[in-house]
């Protein structure tokens, strides 16, 4: 099992520990690997949500979980790639969002791989490995 960034859609299912495969592959890898691992931009996606909702027990279970990982910053090297696939991105057709290609460079910046239940948001990136925890 490779170190791993986690894409937004991961830490949102294994939060709302609803999918068992999630919830056993998330585990698995905390055991053999260390700790669950996502970007900054993965924490203000999930963080602008439980404040539009008003969520305040989701925050503090969230910020706790939070202080069990490790969260990956964005840093110019990030900015400056998540740049470039997006303009790749919008100039070939292919998916162009913000926040995916901040994860996705992030995790291309630190050599590691992204678990992502939205492998197509993905798939057109080069030298991105992509995992899906939903499968078992």
């Amino acid at each position: 099992m490779n170190p791993a960034l986690l894409d937004t859609d991961t830490v949102s299912e294994i939060l709302k520990q609803k999918n068992q495969v999630v919830a056993k592959n998330a585990l698995d890898y905390t055991r053999k690997v260390g700790p669950l691992a996502f970007s900054r931009m993965t924490r203000y996606e999930i963080m602008r949500g439980y404040k539009h909702l008003v969520a305040a027990r989701q925050i503090a279970m969230f910020e706790v979980f939070c202080r069990n990982s490790v969260i990956i910053p964005t840093t110019d090297d990030v900015w400056e790639l998540a740049s470039d696939l997006w303009a790749q991105g919008r100039s070939q057709g292919l998916p162009h969002d913000d926040a995916d290609l901040v994860i996705a460079a992030t995790a291309l910046v630190q050599g590691l791989t992204l678990v992502t239940g939205n492998t197509t948001h993905f798939s057109w990136i080069p030298g991105l490995i992509l995992v899906d925890w939903r499968q078992p």
